[in-house]
């Protein structure tokens, strides 16, 4: 089976950073994409960055030019680099991978992980 941890999370001041990761492990024949998601408290979950196996990125705007997204493709591990954090930006934040499993067809699998509280406050 699959699965994935993530790191990282905690407490950052405002304007602070912090650095997510996500590590993929298991029975993984390839990783198609990989995406952060964030979920704050009376809020519906929202993407925040993806990147796919051709490593084009995508942001959600909120987070355009604060947020950088990169792969470890070795590692099978996706990094959520958070810049200049805003106290909107506190929520669990979690990722998602679509993986094409080790002696299976090309059928993609979505996975998640259990999500990291990140938390922006002076």
């Amino acid at each position: 089976q699959v699965q994935l941890v993530e790191s990282g999370g905690g407490l950052a001041q405002p304007g602070g950073s912090l650095t997510l990761s996500c590590a993929a492990s298991g029975s993984i024949n390839s990783i198609t994409a990989m995406t952060w998601y964030r979920q704050a408290p009376g809020k519906q979950r929202t993407l925040v960055a993806q990147i796919i196996n051709d490593n084009t990125t995508s942001y959600a705007g909120s987070v355009e030019g604060r947020f950088t997204i990169s792969w470890d493709n070795a590692a099978n591990t996706a990094v959520l680099q958070m810049k200049d954090l805003k106290p909107e930006d506190t929520a669990v934040y979690e990722c998602s991978a679509d993986i094409i499993l080790s002696g299976s067809d090309s059928t993609e699998y979505d996975y998640w992980g259990q999500g990291t509280q990140v938390t922006v406050s002076s």
